[in-house]
């Protein structure tokens, strides 16, 4: 009986299966790597506002603490940022009366709040409480970074669930005295290996990891 297929039809056959069993595993490996790229967590980029708020002007130079503008950051889940009528009293009538300032001036004149972007965007399904992070001794700069050295804020940290997971499975590293968690640039005075053993103690630190931690 004469060969029905040519000698190559071998070898294109397995070319063919190989070719499948590549794209099986590569396409989900290589999606995995897209979502926790920059391109997609958005890290480093800054973000425009609709008023040019310089936080290196007020955090670093002013000194002026997180939780002013931040104000439920302490006792809810969300962190507000603040009300129109909290900016204003603050400046002098020649930044009132700048070009800058007419969002803010459109914002008293309508009663609607500023249009502020979002910088660090968690997805719908994803809980996050802040209240709870900060009494345990979770730093600002942790998951926001320097602010107070952003002149234009931008995501410091990737926000993947790797990340959090993993910070959940031994926060001693991240932690520190409650009375200074909006503090910018603080640094232990004895080592984080020992006070965060220590803190995890005094704050009765047990950070979860099962799923309906986050995903409600």
């Amino acid at each position: 009986m004469p060969q029905l297929f040519p000698r190559w039809a071998n070898v294109a056959a397995r070319a063919v299966l190989l070719a499948l069993i590549c794209l099986v595993v590569a396409v989900p490996l290589g999606l995995m790597a897209w979502v926790r790229s920059p391109n997609v967590t958005a890290l480093g980029a800054p973000v425009s506002q609709p008023v040019p708020f310089d936080h290196v002007v007020h955090a670093h130079d002013l000194q002026i603490n997180c939780e002013y503008c931040h104000a439920t950051v302490m006792r809810t889940a969300q962190a507000s940022v603040p009300s129109t009528q909290t900016c204003v009293p603050c400046h002098s009538d020649a930044w009132r009366n700048s070009a800058a300032f007419a969002p803010v001036r459109a914002s008293l004149e309508r009663g609607t709040p500023v249009q502020w972007n979002r910088v660090n965007a968690l997805p719908d399904f994803v809980y996050f409480n802040h209240a709870i992070h900060v009494a345990k001794g979770v730093g600002c700069e942790t998951c926001h970074g320097r602010i107070d050295q952003m002149h234009q804020v931008r995501q410091a940290q990737p926000l993947t669930m790797g990340w959090c997971v993993s910070c959940h499975r031994d926060p001693s590293p991240h932690l520190r005295p409650v009375d200074q968690v909006t503090t910018m640039g603080w640094r232990p005075r004895v080592s984080q290996a020992v006070l965060g053993k220590q803190l995890m103690a005094l704050n009765h630190v047990k950070a979860p990891t099962d799923c309906t931690t986050c995903h409600r």
